[in-house]
């Protein structure tokens, strides 16, 4: 099966493609991932990457295709896969679209996750990172045993700068102007599954399965 996953930050995405990629043995194909990895080895897109990610910008278009259709091109992709954080753009949609029907390929299903906005603001300002192993606590609803402490390894607990919340407020606003387009091209292509984002974990992975005709809980 091909999936896009599409979400706004903090909407809960990543763990949501945990779950659906095991149950469905295809692989989670993250950019987030691609970037936070370019941007901790200082690499040339990593250091590009960072510039927009740090003021709550997106990506250009033009960075993150190529990798996509590079991606998409390996053995482990032929059966299906699941796309989180890509496309963002009715462009980008367009360019993948271009890509799969090259391989005689459409996309399956959009899973849209929705989550209020003050919901959202709360879940990603609140998010705290290990320097050392990368674990990621929430102030509110996972946190430390032991405040500014990783329980994991003891290393220092950060808050990135795209999660302070000035930075934030700007992702969401940034994120809602492509994606209102992006959300409409996939509406009108039949393949959309709207997802009520603010409930219990469970529930929502139930919901996407319903989506998908599936029922795995």
């Amino acid at each position: 099966m091909k999936l896009v996953l599409l979400g706004p930050p903090g909407a809960g995405k990543g763990t949501q493609a945990e779950t659906i990629t095991r149950k469905l043995f295809v692989p989670h194909i993250s950019t987030g991932d691609i970037f936070r990895s370019a941007i901790k080895m200082e690499t040339l897109l990593g250091l590009e990457a960072k510039e927009y990610m740090d003021k709550g910008q997106l990506v250009p278009d033009g960075v993150t295709i190529g990798i996509v259709e590079d991606r998409l091109s390996q053995l482990d992709c032929d059966e299906g896969f699941l796309l989180d954080g890509f496309p963002r753009t009715v462009n980008q949609a367009e360019a993948l679209d271009k890509i799969l029907a090259a391989k005689g390929a459409a996309l399956d299903a959009v899973i849209n996750i929705d989550v209020p906005q003050e919901m959202l603001v709360e879940r990603l300002s609140g998010r705290r990172v290990c320097r050392c192993c990368g674990v990621s606590y929430h102030m509110l609803y996972n946190p430390p045993v032991a405040e500014g402490i990783c329980d994991k390894c003891g290393g220092e607990l950060y808050q990135r700068m795209d999660d302070a919340e000035n930075t934030v407020l700007n992702r969401l606003a940034v994120y809602n102007s492509q994606a209102a387009p992006l959300i409409k091209y996939y509406e009108n292509k039949g393949i959309l599954h709207n997802i009520k984002g603010d409930n219990p974990i469970n529930m929502v992975l139930a919901d996407i399965g319903k989506s998908l005709g599936l029922n795995w809980v």
